[in-house]
Formats: C-alpha cells, sequence, structure tokens
C-alpha cells in the first residue's frame, strides 16, 4: 500500500482556487467542526495557537473523515518538528518566516527522506503510515509531501524569486499582517504601500510557477487578494467568527 494521495498538493498543481481558515482554538473538536463548514483547508496553527504535537495529531485524526485537507503550521521551520508533524500524519505543512533560498532547500531536504533529503525513518511505528498498515509509506511519501513557505518580511520579499524557484516548494504564502508590520505600518495590510508590494508578490510567485496563497480576515481584504490571483487564500479565523458572532448576537439582544 502506497502513501495516500495529497488531494491538496494535486489541486493546487491543477490551477484550482482553495478556500480555507485557520483553526486557532488548539482543540480536536473544533477542528472536527470546522471540518464540516466546507472549506477546502483549515491551517492547524502551530505558531500563534498553543499547540504541540499530541493536539496537532489529535486535529489530524479530527479531519481525517473530513473532505477539508489540513494543512499544519508549524513554529519555526525546525528539522525535527518537521520530522514529528509527518510522522503524526500531516501531508501539507506551513513554515513560517521564510527569508532566503538555501532556507527553501534545507526545509524541502527535511521533508524528504534519503538520498533527497534528511527526514528520520520511523514512521512505521507511527500514524502516518497507520501504524505500518501502508507498507511502501517510505517509497513513496516524498511525492505526497505538500510544501508552502511563508514570506512575510521585507527580507523574505527581497528574496522572493530565489525562493519561488527552489524544487521542492509547493506554494508561497504572503503574511499581510508580518509583513506591513515590518514596513512601519503596525499592522495595517490595507495600506496602499503593502498592498502593492503584496500584489507584486503574487505576480512573482505565479511567474516561478508556484502557488500564491496569503489570509484575509474581512470579505474586502479577501476580495482584493482574490482579484490578485491568489490561489490558495484563507478568508477567516475560527476564534473571530465566534467572537464576532456572540458578540453581534448578545449586542441584538440586549439593544
Amino acid at each position: 500500500m502506497s502513501a495516500s494521495v495529497n488531494t491538496f498538493k494535486q489541486a493546487l498543481k491543477n490551477g484550482d482556487h482553495l478556500i480555507g481558515c485557520w483553526s486557532s482554538f488548539a482543540e480536536a473538536v473544533t477542528a472536527e467542526i470546522m471540518g464540516t463548514a466546507g472549506f477546502d483547508w483549515l491551517v492547524i496553527d502551530g505558531e500563534h495557537a498553543p499547540n504541540d504535537i499530541r493536539s496537532i495529531r489529535d486535529q489530524l485524526i479530527a479531519l481525517a473523515a473530513s473532505p477539508t485537507h489540513p494543512v499544519v503550521r508549524i513554529p519555526v521551520g525546525d528539522t525535527a518538528l518537521i520530522k514529528m508533524v509527518l510522522d503524526a500524519g500531516a501531508q501539507t505543512i506551513l513554515v513560517p518566516i521564510v527569508e532566503s533560498a538555501e532556507q527553501a532547500r534545507d526545509l524541502v531536504r527535511a521533508c524528504h527522506y534519503p538520498p533527497q533529503g534528511v527526514r528520520g525513518v520511523g514512521a512505521m511505528a507511527s500514524r502516518a503510515t497507520q501504524y505500518g498498515t501502508v507498507q511502501d509509506y517510505i517509497q513513496t511519501a516524498d511525492d505526497q509531501i505538500c510544501l508552502l513557505l511563508q514570506v512575510e518580511n521585507r527580507a523574505g520579499i527581497a528574496a522572493l524569486d530565489a525562493i519561488a524557484q527552489v524544487e521542492g516548494v509547493d506554494g508561497v504564502f504572503i503574511g499581510p499582517s508580518d509583513l506591513s508590520t515590518d514596513m512601519g505600518f503596525q499592522g495595517n495590510s490595507a495600506a496602499p504601500e503593502v498592498q502593492a508590494v503584496i500584489a507584486d508578490a503574487m505576480k512573482r510567485i505565479v511567474a516561478a510557477g508556484k502557488a500564491p496563497g496569503i489570509l484575509g480576515v474581512t470579505d474586502e481584504a479577501s476580495q482584493a487578494y482574490k482579484d490578485m490571483g491568489a490561489q490558495f487564500q484563507a478568508v477567516g479565523i475560527d476564534v473571530m467568527l465566534l467572537t464576532q458572532a456572540a458578540r453581534a448576537l448578545a449586542a441584538r439582544w440586549k439593544a
């Protein structure tokens, strides 16, 4: 038995437009609920949400029966963390703060088994192989791993062309909040100067043959990013969806 086909990676190759959402509660039941909402993909956020490898694993389990594809964002591009997340069953990884082609190449190697990469060979005892059921996993897993890199500061933008040309990188995700802050706009990604940089970055990513991605938390931002050519775009964050709906409901009935 071979590693299962990564439908998210295949959709990116096909040029499909994919809508996603951030999953920040770090709870399996919430991920399961979000998996019923109809999103193409969900980010299990290991950078800004209170996740560890066990909670990431549990959310992967919760989404296993869902048509929604899990994308795991690790807190930092560390080889050991990538190994753990892949062994837990993730097939798509999002890495924050990528600033050079050399860093991108290191991340590609971390996602692949030797001799092409440096991923440790221990998955036969893990969820990735369904605990040994997927006997050809080591021979077939590399082709199904999808690597997404976040470019979210001026250094990353300066190196964007080189990063996007690295073989083994499937998509480049622009981080608008971090980028705008690094540019001096303190999180105001709607600033015209920031929007111009994002629009140019989208074009450069597409020109390199990679899929461009981004997060927008308002309808206006999401539509603007779609118009710029975003292929995989997150259009909300679960925590914000709950807080906004709950506060609006309370305010309506108090009034």
